[in-house]
């Protein structure tokens, strides 16, 4: 096992069983947090840095209804996620984050591929391909297009078991 790989490991292991209590979500990881937004509606990009457990910007502001274009990169050593959701939908993916370390998916800074089209049940796989979120290896660049729909309690976070507990996380303020 590497290095990277333990540290992941380690990391997701020295923290409360409290933080993997919320159970599995139905649909979308973005569903009470907006929805997927039109390229032709975009009011403006915002480029989004991850780093190895913290984002630049560390906040951003946005208007109620307004459709976002994330260009996210990440510049950091780690896999990484950027993931648009409210705190509730965060802890219940990060669960199923866990299960990806815990299945060889997600391995430090890289990701296993093939593993992420692994049959987890119930229709379910691995594929982390939710409209509100990516993930990323080191060097890896994709974008995001949302739309804020409704005010809320909404943030963006990397769900890769310790990464939000270690304040990889940004809040989301309505103008």
């Amino acid at each position: 096992m590497n290095a990277s790989k333990l540290f992941v490991a380690g990391m997701a292991f020295s923290m409360s069983a409290g933080a993997f209590a919320a159970g599995a979500h139905g649909g979308g990881h973005g569903a009470s947090s907006g929805e997927p937004g039109k390229a032709s509606e975009v009011a403006r990009t915002i480029t989004v840095e991850m780093y190895d457990n913290y984002y630049e910007p560390e906040e951003i502001s946005v208007k109620p209804g307004e459709t976002v274009r994330f260009v996210v990169e990440n510049k950091g050593n780690l896999v990484h996620e950027f993931n648009v959701g409210t705190p509730d939908m965060h802890e219940a993916h990060q669960e199923e984050m866990m299960m990806m370390v815990e299945h060889g998916v997600i391995q430090g800074g890289k990701l296993n591929h093939d593993m992420m089209n692994m049959d987890m049940g119930n229709g379910h796989s691995m594929k982390h391909d939710d409209p509100n979120s990516v993930l990323l290896e080191p060097g890896q660049s994709k974008e995001v297009v949302w739309k804020f729909s409704d005010k809320g309690n909404i943030e963006f976070a990397c769900n890769v078991p310790g990464h939000y507990q270690a304040g990889m996380y940004g809040e989301v303020n309505f103008e």
